[in-house]
């Protein structure tokens, strides 16, 4: 597969994956009339369903990453080279700030904009540490004995960490830059936008750890 296409398939995967976490969001928070719960319920569902399409649709073309996480552990098992992970990775951020700005577009607010919303503390760097090791190990056994259920899968696992997470899962370095972009209800603060990403990464690294040990032949 060319790689224009590959990372044109990158970036597609994070733009619409970035609308749909930004832009239900936003109607989530207009239509829940102040209940934090069920806006985040509104939140949740469209982004996973959002996910198994757009896995389904763009597995075949890029491997449906959408997530330098996920990437940075296919390089470290040796899947792609240096230069391709630095590639996918600035197309999947790219398309997520778009993704972004896309959804602000759509209902009608400043397309440029900065979130105010905090999230930091160990907690949540914990969390989002479990949600990252969950997310590639799901993916991984997933390989192992089903590969068409990864997509299906992968949505299911991230509309259940969305719930199980104090962080929300964000679970994705791209997403988590590109949410500092929105001051709306899905929105990460600047500042704590390297907390998550350090330990969005850790949780990752752990993860090819272990699949290595776990699948290992001795």
């Amino acid at each position: 597969m060319l790689l224009s296409r590959q990372l044109a398939a990158e970036a597609a995967g994070s733009f619409f994956l970035l609308a749909t976490v930004v832009g239900s969001g936003i109607m989530a928070e207009k239509l829940a009339g102040g209940n934090a719960a069920i806006a985040l319920l509104g939140n949740t569902i469209p982004t996973g369903a959002m996910l198994v399409v757009l896995i389904t649709m763009f597995g075949p073309v890029s491997g449906a990453h959408f997530n330098p996480a996920v990437t940075m552990a296919a390089r470290l098992r040796g899947e792609m080279d240096s230069l391709k992970a630095i590639n996918f990775i600035v197309a999947q951020t790219a398309g997520a700030v778009a993704g972004v700005w896309a959804a602000h577009a759509m209902f009608g607010l400043d397309i440029l904009q900065v979130s105010a919303k905090v999230r930091t503390g160990a907690g949540q760097w914990f969390a989002e540490a479990v949600a990252s090791f969950g997310l590639l190990t799901v993916i991984y056994g997933t390989l192992r004995a089903n590969r068409q259920a990864v997509a299906t899968n992968v949505g299911l696992y991230i509309t259940a960490a969305y719930w199980f997470t104090a962080s929300t899962s964000f679970a994705n370095p791209a997403v988590t830059l590109a949410r500092s972009l929105t001051d709306s209800f899905s929105g990460i603060k600047p500042q704590d936008v390297a907390g998550f990403v350090a330990a969005q990464l850790a949780g990752a690294t752990l993860a090819v750890a272990f699949d290595h040990w776990f699948t290992a032949k001795n």
